[in-house]
């Protein structure tokens, strides 16, 4: 299977990127010639790393049984100093709300999407220490 995913150069330091028939603005900010219209490309990563694990995760808890009233994925990406500047170090962060969670079967879930279905991670695991931590507010 392929993907391919079409980015359009739309003047200054803006694109539009068609990612599955939708728009997405790419934007630098002004300091870099930029008109600060969309994110830029590096976020964007982590973006993906986020949507990517939490679709797994509730896929997976359902299945468990466990419907959590609430949930957010936090994803933090530290960059290298030096260029290329790339995330060295990921902290994801899982934050559940609902009544009678059991952290056996959360953990159980970030587990199996982090180490088995997440595509997104291990493309960035290669290159980035990856750690994660499970909240239940």
């Amino acid at each position: 299977m392929n993907n391919k995913v079409d980015v359009t150069w739309t003047g200054d330091m803006s694109f539009e990127a068609d990612v599955n028939g939708f728009k997405i603005a790419i934007d630098a900010d002004e300091k870099v010639g930029g008109q600060n219209k969309g994110p830029r490309p590096k976020p964007l990563t982590l973006a993906s790393l986020g949507g990517c694990t939490a679709m797994d995760v509730i896929s997976i808890l359902k299945k468990m049984r466990v419907e959590p009233t609430w949930f957010n994925v936090e994803v933090d990406g530290e960059l290298t100093e030096e260029h290329p500047k790339y995330y060295h170090k990921i902290m994801v962060t899982y934050m559940f709300k609902g009544e009678n969670l059991d952290i056996e079967k959360l953990e159980k879930a970030v587990s199996l999407s982090q180490e088995r279905y997440c595509g997104v991670n291990e493309l960035l695991r290669k290159g980035a220490e990856i750690k994660n931590k499970i909240i239940i507010l």
